[in-house]
């Protein structure tokens, strides 16, 4: 991020939320909320606010495991560098205002709209984290963690700087269990989200290598490790004593005393039923389309799928393109995938805008649909069936067609019950006049 907000191409909107885009390709213009920082432009970064600032609150970017100021850095890479005030916990005591010596600090700021003209976009909104609270005593018991506070912990510029703890009394962990596909590949979400069991791999290795003599036990339905050198991580994991169990846990309880989480977990490889004192559980939970993606399908009015991933043209023809020309989608927008995968889909996504813009001027089909005024009942068919969208019911002139999106497949005059709908080009009688030439046989 730092090194993409120095370059002079890039314009970084940070804190920020798209409103409203409208236009067409080449000529889309979007306007952005921009949310207070209550900080202004003029903060250098000193921390002076901080350190005076007497409100402690829960740090969202270190999965709530660590404390931050009511004023702070949200994170140590923000960009930009500025410190942010969470109103909500704020008690306005502006002992921040005063140990701030250029007088950055402006509790009056309120949202600013910007707008401005772009020719295509990229969405790229990434994923949310499954909270499984009620699941396997997450929220209930104190040493069921996630694998994203897992993360956190071996982050270096983590709460623990890089040192996994028991949370109810900061111990070292020695019988540590992952517990793989939570809230996934069941009825309410079928899908795999990509990226658990390596995850739970590589964790399991690091923690090997802090604490050697620690057992460490995945329970998973299946180990999915489908790319390159992936099989070979795996191997390496099984032989330095990471012991996998297929299956699923069935019965999970906590010690009222020691915190110690007991399980109980069927292997459908030895048919037998073990149990585990764990010191430290972690859930691989499932990985969710974020909310900026829900929220950006509605703006742009793209189509999602069952699971709230937005929808492509084409899986395997135009993986990048969506129903509208000119919007494109990458990484976990579009579906779950590894980081390999979503750079590899990113790149695909910046090689379709340029091979777009770079000319200057997009090349449009002449055949697209027709509406004859005079037979259009507005029942609102073809808006329906439309699948780029490209048709739209305004009440006083009826259908309008976006000849810049139709690409004349034909669908809308195939529903519409008026034959108010013809295409371009192949209207009924050139089509008749084509095969009467044909059985002519001149």
């Amino acid at each position: 991020m730092l090194e993409a907000n120095r370059n002079e191409n890039i314009e970084i909107l940070s804190y920020a939320e798209v409103k409203n885009v409208e236009g067409c390709v080449g000529n889309y213009e979007i306007a952005v909320e921009m949310k207070p920082h209550f900080v202004t432009n003029d903060c250098n970064g000193c921390g002076a606010c901080s350190e005076v600032c007497p409100v402690y609150t829960s740090n969202y970017f270190d999965e709530n495991l660590g404390a931050r100021k009511a004023i702070d850095i949200a994170f140590g890479q923000a960009v930009p560098f500025l410190y942010d005030i969470q109103r909500d916990c704020c008690v306005e005591c502006f002992s921040c205002v005063e140990a701030c010596e250029l007088d950055a600090i402006d509790f009056s700021q309120i949202p600013e709209e910007v707008k401005f003209k772009v020719g295509t976009i990229i969405i790229a909104t990434g994923w949310d984290i499954y909270e499984p609270y009620g699941e396997y005593g997450y929220g209930e018991f104190d040493n069921v963690i996630t694998q994203a506070q897992l993360e956190r912990m071996l982050a270096p510029n983590g709460p623990l700087e890089g040192h996994v703890r028991r949370i109810s009394d900061n111990k070292k962990p020695k019988e540590i269990v992952f517990i793989q596909c939570v809230g996934s590949r069941d009825t309410e979400r079928t899908y795999c989200s990509g990226v658990c069991c390596m995850l739970a791999l590589k964790n399991g290795k690091l923690i090997k290598e802090e604490f050697p003599d620690a057992n460490i036990t995945i329970c998973y339905i299946d180990m999915r490790t489908n790319e390159k050198g992936f099989e070979e991580y795996y191997q390496r994991a099984k032989n330095s004593d990471i012991r996998m169990i297929r299956g699923k846990v069935g019965e999970i309880s906590e010690d009222l005393e020691t915190k110690d989480v007991k399980i109980r977990v069927y292997s459908s490889l030895t048919d037998e039923i073990i149990k585990i004192d764990a010191d430290l559980v972690v859930l691989s939970s499932a990985a969710l389309p974020s909310k900026g993606t829900e929220q950006i399908a509605k703006v742009l009015n793209l189509d999602v799928d069952r699971n709230g991933f937005l929808t492509e043209s084409h899986f395997g023809l135009m993986p990048q393109e969506t129903k509208t020309k000119g919007i494109f989608i990458a990484g976990f927008a579009q579906g779950p995938k590894d980081i390999s995968y979503s750079v590899s889909q990113a790149r695909a996504a910046a090689s379709k805008v340029a091979e777009l813009t770079a000319p200057g001027k997009v090349d449009i089909e002449l055949i697209t649909a027709e509406i004859d005024k005079d037979y259009c009942i507005s029942c609102r068919r073809c808006e329906k069936e439309c699948p780029k969208g490209a048709i739209k019911i305004v009440d006083i002139e009826g259908a309008i067609v976006d000849e810049i999106n139709c690409d004349g497949c034909g669908i809308c005059a195939t529903c519409c019950p008026t034959q108010a709908i013809d295409i371009r080009y192949y209207r009924d009688y050139q089509l008749y006049a084509e095969i009467e030439g044909i059985l002519g046989g001149d």
